[in-house]
């Protein structure tokens, strides 16, 4: 053998052997998100791709108006990411992804492009018009029994275990629509309903496993779209809860992370510091910084590193899709403050630029204003962080609602609490749409709040109903669910009477439910009902004045109209001098109460019962 053809021999063995060395890529196992839409404000899109040994291989599309920008590897040699850009011309269509080893195509993906829905861009999201009925499913209905335990899914049913899965479902939530329409309720949020694969403790749905797969024991994405479907047709928004902080140690990724910094404190279990201040502390530490916003809530729960660009945008796009999909009309995000700052501030703006019209609201559990108006667009804050976040859960409002309620009528508190809180707003770029609520999941309910007192209730209720923003109730209190002698979530969350077969109470029907409960929940539904035709309460103007004898006056104002909402605590009547009014109530005058129908004139004086709200529409 000559020189030459020696080393060619030898070049072609060593080339051999470097194809042997390169593991062929297996079929996919996931590819997120599996479809797409032509159409959208943002022509990229990033593709990832799962697969044994999918890093190995070089994507390939022909298709004319969609093409490849970069592909990403990382650390697993089982991740792909993709980087598309879809030209604004493009028609709806298929095509196939090639993934190449040299010449030789390993496997194939058939890629969607889907038209979008008609006026997709341009949807309304909820707003101070609605009433937003908020919903455990697992606790709410169980509508299809069959889905309870669902093979390949950990956790199966025991209903007697307050922390364990009841089996509420979408079949359940679907059966109910009709009551939720005629309670007055205009929204549906629904804590998650992604899929929880965890050992224990999984019906909350905050420990996702899956971002794009609801749990098979609430039914399939089909299940979810279609109870989207049917509550529109019924004028019912659809808000989904979403949570980026974190997700479940059972999330199929946590087996096969792309990278280490794909999990904050690199995959190891460090407990946040819960410091809320920190983002707006002027002395702040960097570590406190780094403990709250990287730190883990719990084990079970793997803090998300935003700050990794493929994970922000996987987050990003995961929003866009279930948009898209559900037909959404708002989101409720979890923990806001938790991930990382500048990562939620481009989540919102990419979402509001998509959709100018959507809206979301944000989790600041804190009675600080101060604390809770940092995030909301339009904000000018010291620190030059800027958000463009519409909404966020007025946790101060409704801690001084139950502390004005529960305390005495003196002249610095009863009241009191709620007017000087009120009076914050200052604070708030835009306090009209913050989310007001008299409790939540993740507190006790507003009767036990206000130690099971139907007086303060109705005048807790009825404030919630006609202040400012956009009112929240959580399923159950309007037939008096409580939670007495404890705190367990478990307990809180307790399944809705009658969504089992069986109960001998059913809230839906009214079998069996007290006199007290009938009345309240009557009572909850005649002001729903008057609230959803009123654009004074919508978008009116609010002015209050301050509380005296125990009696709460504030008004509801536009150029078309007034509301004078009068909110009594004495256990008496009171005598209400309406003098000090007279700037915005012009005297005689006829006021009808939106809750009994009763007619009170307006003179001089208004007597007002002992105990009670009075909502009067001024003709």
């Amino acid at each position: 053998m000559n020189c030459k053809s020696f080393w060619l021999a030898s070049l072609l063995a060593l080339t051999g052997l470097f194809h042997q060395n390169i593991a062929s890529a297996a079929p996919l196992e996931r590819v997120e998100p599996a479809f797409w839409w032509v159409g959208m404000q943002n022509p990229e899109l990033q593709l990832l791709v799962y697969g044994e040994n999918i890093g190995n291989t070089l994507p390939e599309i022909t298709y004319p108006g969609v093409r490849i920008e970069r592909t990403t590897r990382v650390e697993s040699p089982n991740y792909l990411f993709i980087d598309l850009r879809i030209l604004n011309n493009q028609d709806p269509a298929s095509f196939d992804i090639l993934f190449k080893i040299g010449n030789q195509v390993q496997t194939t993906y058939r890629y969607e492009l889907r038209p979008r829905k008609k006026g997709s861009a341009q949807r309304q999201g909820f707003s101070p018009a609605d009433v937003l009925y908020l919903v455990t499913p697992d606790r709410f209905v169980n509508g299809d029994p069959k889905n309870d335990a669902v093979p390949g899914l950990a956790e199966k049913p025991n209903r007697q275990n307050p922390g364990g899965r009841h089996g509420g479902d979408i079949a359940g939530l679907i059966k109910s629509l009709d009551y939720i329409e005629n309670m007055g309720f205009t929204a549906i949020w629904l804590n998650p309903v992604l899929e929880n694969n965890q050992e224990s403790y999984s019906y909350h749905g905050y420990s996702a496993t899956d971002f794009y797969a609801v749990d098979s024991r609430f039914g399939s994405n089909a299940d979810y779209v279609r109870l989207s479907e049917l509550a529109h047709q019924k004028g019912i928004k659809m808000i989904m809860d979403m949570i980026f902080n974190h997700c479940g140690s059972g999330h199929w990724w946590m087996k096969d992370l792309p990278s280490t910094d794909w999990i904050n404190f690199d995959g190891k279990f460090v407990p946040t510091n819960h410091m809320r201040t920190v983002i707006q502390d002027p002395y702040v530490s960097k570590e406190d910084t780094r403990r709250f916003a990287d730190g883990w809530f719990v084990e079970t729960m793997p803090d998300l590193n935003q700050r990794n660009p493929l994970m922000a945008t996987y987050l990003i796009q995961n929003s866009i899709w279930w948009i898209e999909v559900a037909d959404l009309d708002g989101i409720r995000m979890d923990t806001y403050p938790y991930p990382d700052k500048d990562f939620m501030s481009t989540w919102t703006c990419r979402l509001m630029e998509e959709y100018p019209h959507f809206n979301i609201v944000g989790e600041e559990w804190t009675e600080n204003p101060a604390l809770v108006a940092h995030w909301q667009r339009g904000k000018v804050n010291a620190n030059g962080y800027t958000s463009c976040l519409p909404s966020l859960m007025d946790f101060p409002i409704q801690g001084a609602l139950v502390k004005a309620l529960n305390e005495g009528n003196g002249s610095y508190e009863g009241w009191h609490q709620l007017y000087t809180m009120l009076a914050n707003d200052f604070l708030y770029a835009d306090p009209a749409i913050l989310t007001v609520f008299p409790d939540n999941h993740d507190m006790s309910r507003f009767f036990t709040q206000v130690k099971e007192n139907i007086t303060l209730f109705k005048l807790g209720i009825a404030y919630i109903l006609t202040t400012r923003g956009i009112p929240q109730i959580y399923y159950g209190t309007e037939v008096l669910m409580k939670n007495p002698g404890t705190t367990d979530h478990g307990v809180i969350r307790s399944d809705f009477p009658g969504g089992w077969a069986g109960d001998p109470v059913n809230a839906m029907t009214g079998a069996g439910l007290t006199a007290e409960q009938r009345d309240v929940q009557g009572f909850i539904q005649k002001l729903q009902l008057w609230r959803k035709n009123q654009p004074v309460i919508h978008h009116g103007k609010m002015m209050h004045f301050a509380p005296e004898n125990g009696v709460y006056v504030y008004f509801r104002y536009t150029d078309q109209g007034k509301v004078m909402v009068v909110l009594n605590k004495q256990t008496t009547d009171v005598d209400l001098s309406l003098d000090r009014f007279a700037e915005v109530l012009i005297t005689p005058a006829i006021g009808i109460d939106a809750l009994t129908g009763k007619e009170y004139k307006l003179d001089k004086v208004l007597r007002v019962p002992a105990g009670t709200p009075l909502v009067l529409d001024l003709k």
